[in-house]
């Protein structure tokens, strides 16, 4: 299993995406018409600090997420908030500043700050649109985001599937329906070149274009090229993907919400995942019975007010596995649902440390409380679970994975 531990920051900050020794049609191709820009253009940047390592069996954590705060937040005001990001940070000279080299930048320069911790940055991911996002690994990979929005209509069902079956299986979906899709394209290499951009503008751009004319403000089940698949969130993942990827090699999954509660993900070995998102509300307060009070403050802080506090907790919970080719499905979506909301039913509206026994002798620090939570959910889904997330607040999140 691995547990990480993310801290998100924000910035603002301007650049300007071209290379000097490239001609003006060079430049357009590879970035768009934001190389036009000659002064610049401006983004407001958010950042994930990603972190790994053991949890200390004392204290419940991997690392203080304050430390994160602290130090990341530093070396954000000193080379990279306000910002303009072609002149005033030297490490973008004769660099393009696309985001996969901003999210590597970051990397190269937080990690030396966190060498006197156990825990271990292991990845800086860095959104600078609802469109574009880039994410940068401690092994040197990068993978670049894309997003695209279209809205159609549909009724679930599989043409491999008798009448009763589909509504058996999916219920009023079989109805006519519609969804505002986003689907995520997630391109990856092993090795990130600092000046060729990992995708090409004039290549992504030609992508979506003809998705987007493919599926937006379309009836699915009319299109000639899905009228032999299952229209379900997990085949439209999955054409999605083959679609993209017979002009751009380099894509490595997709991920389509239907809604903003619910995914399907499809990745080049053809795995499949469902991910659904679910709250719950509760109280705690960080206290270890191990250290004094004045201990317990200096660690916690503010989260060790004797009278507690809460949060409203949202859960990821993603299954994985191969779909049945008949039905179009990794999962009874019902089902799956109904796994969450039961594990997270006896943690709803109570204070965690006074009204549960899990954390009777055991701080309820995020890690714990995910690490808490796997079991079970993993229990209810005959083992499927793959990973989990809980966000503490919008900017903190904890995650386990099954490895």
């Amino acid at each position: 299993m691995l547990l990480t531990v993310s801290k998100r920051l924000e910035f603002s900050a301007s650049r300007r995406l071209a290379v000097e020794h490239w001609s003006a049609s060079e430049n357009r191709a590879a970035f768009g018409p934001e190389t036009d820009a000659r002064y610049g253009t401006g983004r407001n940047y958010v950042a994930y600090f990603v972190f790994t390592g053991p949890v200390d069996s004392r204290t419940g954590m991997l690392i203080n997420i304050s430390e994160i705060k602290e130090r990341a937040g530093k070396l954000l005001r000193a080379r990279f908030d306000h910002k303009f990001l072609n002149q005033d940070n030297p490490s973008f000279s004769g660099v393009p500043v696309t985001v996969e080299n901003i999210a590597r930048q970051l990397h190269v320069d937080l990690a030396p700050l966190f060498s006197d911790f156990s825990a271990k940055l292991v990845a800086c991911h860095v959104a600078e649109s609802p469109e574009r996002s880039a994410t940068f690994y401690s092994d040197g990979a990068c993978e670049a985001n894309y997003w695209l929005e279209f809205s159609a209509a549909r009724r679930t069902v599989s043409p491999h599937l008798s009448e009763e079956e589909n509504a058996r299986l999916f219920g009023n979906a079989t109805s006519i329906h519609g969804h505002n899709y986003r689907a995520r394209l997630t391109f990856r290499t092993a090795r990130l070149e600092a000046e060729t951009p990992l995708v090409r503008y004039d290549e992504i751009n030609a992508c979506l274009d003809s998705l987007r004319s493919e599926l937006d403000h379309r009836y699915l089940n009319d299109v000639a090229e899905l009228k032999d698949r299952p229209i379900t969130t997990e085949s439209l993942a999955g054409y999605i993907y083959e679609q993209a990827n017979a002009s751009m090699p380099l894509l490595h999954r997709v991920r389509l919400h239907e809604r903003d509660d619910f995914f399907a993900e499809v990745w080049n070995d053809e795995t499949v995942f469902l991910g659904v998102r679910m709250p719950f509300n509760a109280a705690h307060r960080l206290h270890a019975a191990c250290f004094s009070d004045a201990e317990n403050t200096k660690l916690y802080g503010k989260c060790n007010n004797p009278l507690g506090h809460g949060h409203g907790y949202v859960t990821e919970t993603t299954i994985g596995g191969e779909c049945d080719k008949r039905s179009g499905t990794l999962y009874d979506f019902a089902a799956f649902r109904k796994a969450i909301e039961e594990s997270l039913k006896p943690w709803q509206d109570r204070h965690l440390d006074l009204e549960t026994a899990e954390f009777r002798d055991t701080p309820s620090t995020g890690e714990n409380i995910v690490r808490s939570l796997w079991p079970k959910i993993d229990n209810r889904l005959d083992q499927k679970l793959v990973r989990l997330r809980l966000s503490e607040t919008a900017n903190n999140r904890f995650t386990l994975r099954r490895t």
